[in-house]
C-alpha cells in the first residue's frame, strides 16, 4: 500500500504534468511531435511553468497559513495584488504563444523560402496624406493585457485555497474523531474505576464473612471475583468484546450481588438466544445493572430485580426493571453514569441503538436494543 505522503507527491507531479502539457498542446496545435518537444524545451515554456508553480506553493505553504488563516487579511490581499501585478507584467502565457509564432515566422522567412522575396504593398494613403504615428495622435500604444495569464493566476489561487481548506477540514474531522475516541476511553476508564473500589471492598467483606463461617461458597466467590477483576482490567481494552464474555462477567457480578443481599432480595437474570459469535461494547450495560442494585433495593420492604438479555440474528436486547423508591427518584433520573453511557452509545453505535428509560407505575425500566 502506497503511503499517504508518497501518494500526495505523485498526485502533485501528475497534476503539474497535465497543467504544463495542455498549454503546450494548445500552442503547437497539429504541427506534430517535433514542434511539441521544441516548444516544451523553450525557456518561455519553463517561465510559464515556474511562474504558476511558484504562485501555487507560495500561497499554499506561506500566504494561506501565515496570513489568511491567521486573519491577517490586509497583508494577504496586498501579497495577492503584488503577485497579480507581477503576472500582468511578465505575461507568461502571452510570451509562450509569441515565442511559438516567432519561431514559425523565422522558419518561413529563412533563405530560399517562398516568403523570402515577398514585398508588402505600401499602406493606402487617402488624399496623399502620409499615415500618422501608431496609436493615434499621441503616438502611444495601450498595453496589451494577457487575459489568459490572469485567468490562470485566479484559477491557481482558487485551487490552492480549496486544497488547503479541504485539508484543514480533514484535520478537524480527525481531531474530532480522536477526541471522541479519547472521551469514550476516558468514560470506560471512569466506569472501571467505579466498579473496582466499592464493589471490590464490599465483595471482599462478604467473602470474609463466608470464610469466617467456613461456608462452602467461599472458594466459588473468590473465583467469581477474580474473573470480574481480570475482565475489567485486562479484557476490555478493545472497543468491542465477545458477547459471551460480557454475559459471563454480568453473571458473576449478579451472583456476587446475590451473595451480598442474601435472601431479602429476589434477583432474576435470564439470558436467551444464541450469543456466540456476537460482539458488544464492553461494560455498556454495567451502568444500568449497577443502578439496579444501587437504587432498586430497600432495607425496609421486599423488592425484586428483573434483568433479561436476549439475542436475535441482528439485535441484542437488554431489559432491566426494579421498584422505584421515591427518595431516590431524582438521583436516578439525573445520574452521571446514565449520561456517560448515552455518550458511549452515541459514539460506538450512532444510529444503531434504541434506548428507553421509563419511571412509571412505581417501576424503573430500562430497555436497550443494539443493532449488530
Amino acid at each position: 500500500m502506497i503511503p499517504v505522503r508518497t501518494s500526495l507527491v505523485i498526485t502533485h507531479i501528475a497534476a503539474w504534468i497535465l497543467f504544463i502539457s495542455l498549454p503546450v498542446l494548445f500552442v503547437t496545435g497539429q504541427s506534430g511531435y517535433s514542434d511539441f518537444f521544441s516548444t516544451l524545451a523553450s525557456p518561455y515554456t519553463w517561465l510559464f511553468f515556474i511562474t504558476y508553480i511558484f504562485i501555487f506553493y507560495l500561497n499554499t505553504w506561506f500566504l494561506l497559513p501565515q496570513l489568511y488563516l491567521k486573519k491577517r487579511f490586509f497583508l494577504y490581499a496586498a501579497a495577492i495584488i503584488v503577485l497579480l501585478v507581477a503576472v500582468w507584467m511578465v505575461k507568461p502565457f502571452d510570451r509562450l504563444v509569441n515565442s511559438r509564432h516567432n519561431n514559425t515566422a523565422a522558419v518561413n522567412l529563412r533563405p530560399g523560402s517562398a516568403l523570402e522575396n515577398f514585398k508588402r504593398p505600401p499602406p493606402f494613403e487617402p488624399f496623399g496624406k502620409p499615415p500618422g504615428p501608431p496609436g493615434g495622435l499621441s503616438g502611444r500604444r495601450s498595453p496589451k493585457v494577457d487575459i489568459v495569464s490572469i485567468f490562470l493566476f485566479i484559477m491557481i489561487l482558487a485551487m490552492s485555497l480549496t486544497i488547503e481548506i479541504r485539508k484543514r477540514l480533514r484535520y478537524a474531522e480527525q481531531r474530532t474523531l480522536r477526541a471522541e475516541t479519547d472521551k469514550a476511553n476516558a468514560e470506560l476508564s471512569f466506569l472501571k474505576a467505579q466498579i473496582n473500589p466499592h464493589f471490590l471492598f464490599n465483595t471482599l467483606n462478604n467473602i470474609y464473612s463466608l470464610a469466617a463461617v467456613k461456608s462452602d461458597h467461599t472458594a466459588e466467590s473468590i473465583m467469581k471475583l477474580s474473573n470480574i477483576m481480570r475482565y475489567v482490567t485486562d479484557e476490555v481494552r478493545e472497543e468491542y468484546v465477545p458477547l459471551e464474555n460480557e454475559v459471563a462477567f454480568i453473571s458473576d457480578y449478579i451472583d456476587l450481588q446475590r451473595l451480598r443481599l442474601g435472601d431479602k432480595m429476589n434477583v432474576g437474570f435470564l439470558v436467551s438466544g444464541k450469543i456466540a459469535g456476537k460482539k458488544i461494547a464492553p461494560l455498556i450495560l454495567m451502568t444500568f445493572i449497577k443502578n439496579v442494585f444501587k437504587y432498586g433495593i430497600s432495607n425496609h420492604e421486599p423488592s425484586a430485580i428483573d434483568i433479561q438479555l436476549s439475542d436475535t440474528d441482528d439485535r441484542i436486547r437488554f431489559f432491566c426493571q426494579n421498584k422505584l423508591y421515591k427518595a431516590r427518584r431524582q438521583t436516578e433520573s439525573t445520574g452521571i453514569g446514565i449520561a456517560n453511557t448515552r455518550q458511549r452509545l452515541e459514539h460506538l453505535y450512532a444510529a444503531k441503538y434504541e434506548l428507553s428509560i421509563n419511571a412509571e407505575n412505581g417501576k424503573y425500566t430500562v430497555s436497550l436494543i443494539l443493532h449488530v
